[in-house]
């Protein structure tokens, strides 16, 4: 392959054109993805297998596009390939090929395999780990030979190809427990590429700012997008599915904004569950619970502040907006203000329950101390 100096501008530019970034741009503010990419500019042309490894989501196949786009064989094919989704009796053929009539319902001109098709350029193997263990030994061929024999062809087709293989399992375990082959392993880990999960990530500001940004093309995007308290709570979050489920996080908060900016209610379920907490225990604090039966609904109707709120407010037909604020509040108190009770009660999903909170000035009570309407009651 050729050596030419690598025009970055170039390369970000096929990444972005494919939905995908440059390495410089996954880079971020993260100390850890710093290294990372510093130490894949450092192999990627050195003709050095790469393993890529990293939990579900962290963007193993994002990183392997990168790093094709950043190396000397951009112009050439990316060829991705799926271990896990591909049946294994079609494994072989949809790898390697099959030339014509080599087996009954095959392509009457045969068919070019993975490999053959990435010759001159990447190969990138996703979730290696679950390779049927039989195909693993014609890929150590492969990799050893840098030849393919297509099913049904008498000699074989010299390859050239740059291989990169992902996974989120832990190889050396498959290993030791004989379903991986230990020599396709030390084949495959030429240099080894460890994502940070996203939790550990110190860019994450960054990164939502960002994804906010790609939904909202064409529009100037700051900090003000998006409210405090909203921020503070996807910080917060664990992200057990990384950076594909704050994709997809950010993409329903864009989608349900009910504004100029992204608000608490805008959240997602189960940002809200996760990170539902009591109100912190004092001795000068009166919850909910502590309120008798016979008094409670009454009481708070009556000093839960009026809000100013646009007559528009979806409500009952006929309803006035204090019915409507009536009605919400008899379902918090009557559930116990567990949200997922009221607003199965009241018809409504979680999302659209704390946006009708918000509109009518009606705090949570896991928001504060002492909400504005129990002070009063409290006093």
């Amino acid at each position: 392959m050729p050596t030419s100096t690598v025009d970055l501008a170039t390369a970000r530019g096929y990444v972005n054109s494919a939905r995908y970034r440059s390495l410089d741009e996954l880079c971020g503010g993260d100390p850890q993805m710093q290294d990372l990419i510093a130490r894949g500019k450092r192999l990627i042309d050195k003709n050095i297998p790469i393993l890529i490894l990293g939990e579900t989501g962290t963007g193993k196949e994002y990183l392997s596009r990168a790093l094709h786009a950043y190396s000397a064989r951009r112009a050439a094919n990316w060829v991705a390939v799926n271990c896990a989704s591909i049946p294994e009796s079609l494994a072989e053929s949809e790898l390697f090929g099959y030339c014509k009539g080599a087996f009954s319902g095959a392509l009457p001109g045969g068919m070019k395999g993975k490999v053959q098709q990435a010759d001159g350029g990447t190969l990138f193997l996703d979730e290696i780990g679950d390779m049927p263990f039989a195909l693993q030994t014609r890929l150590l061929r492969v990799l050893s030979e840098r030849e393919v024999i297509p099913l049904g062809a008498a000699h074989p087709v010299s390859v050239d190809v740059h291989l990169i293989c992902a996974t989120h399992q832990d190889l050396k375990t498959l290993v030791a427990q004989g379903r991986f082959r230990e020599d396709l392993y030390y084949r495959i880990a030429g240099g080894v590429l460890r994502l940070p999960s996203l939790r550990t990530r110190a860019d994450k500001r960054e990164l939502i700012m960002q994804m906010i940004a790609d939904e909202m093309p064409g529009q100037p995007v700051d900090e003000r997008i998006i409210a405090p308290p909203a921020l503070q709570r996807m910080l917060a979050y664990p992200w057990p599915g990384n950076l594909r489920q704050m994709h997809a996080v950010v993409r329903y908060c864009c989608a349900v904004m009910n504004g100029d900016r992204i608000e608490v209610a805008d959240l997602p379920e189960e940002l809200m569950e996760s990170l539902a907490t009591p109100a912190p225990a004092s001795h000068h604090f009166v919850g909910l619970n502590t309120v008798s039966a016979s008094n409670s609904v009454s009481n708070i109707r009556s000093i839960v502040p009026q809000a100013g709120v646009a007559d528009i407010l979806p409500r009952e037909p006929g309803g006035s907006l204090g019915d409507e604020r009536t009605r919400v509040i008899d379902a918090l108190v009557g559930s116990r203000w567990n949200i997922s009770a009221a607003s199965r009660q009241l018809g409504m999903c979680r999302a659209s329950l704390y946006r009708k909170l918000r509109q009518l000035d009606i705090p949570h009570v896991r928001d504060q101390a002492m909400p504005p309407y129990l002070a009063s009651y409290a006093a």
